[in-house]
């Protein structure tokens, strides 16, 4: 008989409350602790393989959720740069003339956005530094603590994904 349904719920119930309790001392929000509480028990459940080794659940519970909340803060960091960058591009679009070239710019960024979801947060923020900030290489790299061999490295990632990407809709 297969535990793990079991072993979950069982973590669900003698641990749902603390962790919350925890996050919720972390973030100082009650409902963006909770989302954080589900988040790590879907995470959870995605990786149940590994629950029957679980000496220590608090301990597990909690190396998921800093994980998650590492990733929400990047996310966060990056969607404040997506918007910092679309303000300044808002001087744009007043200047350009028509509506319909205003709908192009929008679609354009839309479908940056898309294609940036494929790479990783450091290559999204290179990115976003160096083509919508001005930043140079090696401002970039300073800004996120690796070489400009790395900036150069994550900008061709993002360059690929924008190319694949636009292939991808020329063929639809």
């Amino acid at each position: 008989m297969n535990r793990t349904p079991l072993l979950i719920d069982e973590l669900y119930k003698n641990h749902r409350g603390w962790l919350h309790q925890w996050l919720r001392q972390k973030l100082g929000n009650t409902e963006q602790a909770a989302d954080l509480v589900q988040d790590t028990f879907i995470k959870l459940l995605q990786t149940r393989d590994e629950l029957l080794g679980i000496k220590e659940p608090r301990a597990y519970l909690t190396s998921i959720a800093k994980n998650l909340l590492i990733d929400q803060v990047r996310r966060k960091r990056i969607e404040q740069a997506y918007l910092d960058g679309l303000s300044q591009m808002e001087y744009m679009l007043d200047a350009v003339a028509s509506p319909e070239d205003q709908m192009q710019i929008i679609q354009a960024l839309e479908q940056l956005c898309k294609a940036l979801e494929g790479v990783s947060a450091k290559a999204q923020q290179a990115f976003i530094l160096h083509y919508l900030e001005g930043y140079t290489h090696k401002e970039t790299a300073q800004q996120l603590g690796v070489s400009s061999k790395m900036i150069q490295k994550y900008l061709a990632s993002c360059l690929v994904q924008c190319y694949q990407t636009r292939l991808l809709m020329d063929a639809v």
